[in-house]
């Protein structure tokens, strides 16, 4: 009767005691969530990799978990997972949710980051709340991640894939292949062939560069020639310069005075030529009919002799 007593007594112990450990649990926990903030995230894309439990961190600091992940009744388009933040992470206006997943164990967790300094929280507003907070909680907006975008962009990807391929089989098809063979072969000539005339090569080289070298001296020349005659025009160009305007200006003089002195004669050029010159005339007529009288005298004299000047012609004599 009295070991019976005992075992009563050591169970009604041990079930108090457990009572207590799953009442300290529950309230710890309580207590735990009570310095917690609740938020909601709609993704649009796959969150394999998620479960409940999952970890929440911000910027790589492990700061949460996933509570609960359902499909939003509302729009079963988007995976409504509401998390738990620590009340102490700035949870501000710019904050994103990404999906990350952990190496190759297709283990995730949500990666928050992106908030502004100096932002407000991100809070339900009081006007109409269920517009900013559909199910009672904030709402963290999500960015596609690495892994996100490149699901999304994968039928673009598979796409393009495909068209490249076909491409590929066109530019390699049998008669493609016989025509960059004949290039290779060609090329590989050409390499023969160049490496044949080396030695000329380098010879036109060598020569080009005693070219370059004789254009290098030419310009050098050229640029002194320059710098001497620019200096042969500011020494003696000057002096030269001022001596042919004091020239010009006394040409400038001896035209002015001519010009006058035109001026003044143009009078007398025109009664010459009005006056003088008939009577030059005149007198140049006179002088023709005078040389033509005596020419007719030197004739006479010549032919009759001088009694013919001053005595009448001897008549003929006749005969009877």
């Amino acid at each position: 009767m009295e070991t019976r007593s005992n075992h009563i007594l050591v169970g009604t112990v041990t079930l108090i005691l457990l009572a207590a450990i799953v009442i300290a649990a529950f309230w710890f926990s309580r207590i735990g969530e009570a310095d917690n903030n609740e938020y909601d995230v709609f993704f649009k894309s796959s969150v394999s990799g998620l479960a409940k439990g999952s970890g929440v961190s911000y910027s790589g600091v492990p700061s949460g978990q996933v509570k609960t992940i359902e499909l939003w009744k509302k729009d079963p388009n988007f995976v409504r997972v509401r998390i738990s933040v620590n009340s102490d992470v700035p949870i501000l206006q710019g904050t994103t949710a990404t999906i990350q997943s952990l190496g190759f164990t297709g283990v995730s967790e949500i990666q928050l980051d992106g908030g502004v300094k100096g932002a407000p929280a991100i809070a339900c507003p009081e006007e109409d709340p269920l517009s900013a907070c559909p199910e009672g909680v904030p709402v963290i907006p999500t960015k596609p991640g690495a892994l996100g975008q490149l699901l999304n962009n994968a039928p673009q990807l598979l796409e393009r894939l495909t068209t490249l391929t076909e491409r590929l089989t066109e530019v390699l098809s049998d008669d493609n292949q016989a025509s960059i063979a004949g290039i290779l072969k060609n090329t590989q000539v050409l390499t023969r062939s160049l490496s044949d005339r080396g030695p000329e090569i380098a010879a036109t080289l060598a020569q080009a560069r005693i070219a370059v070298k004789q254009a290098g001296d030419a310009a050098e020349q050229i640029g002194e020639l320059a710098g001497t005659t620019n200096a042969l025009l500011n020494n003696e160009g000057k002096p030269l310069m001022a001596d042919l305007r004091e020239t010009v200006k006394s040409a400038k003089g001896s035209m002015n005075a001519l010009d006058a002195t035109i001026k003044e004669a143009q009078p007398g050029v025109q009664a010459f030529s009005q006056r003088t010159m008939p009577e030059v005339g005149l007198l140049i007529r006179d002088l023709r009919r005078m040389a033509g009288a005596l020419q007719n005298v030197a004739e006479k004299i010549d032919q009759q002799g001088a009694g013919s000047i001053i005595g009448s012609p001897a008549l003929p004599d006749y005969k009877e």
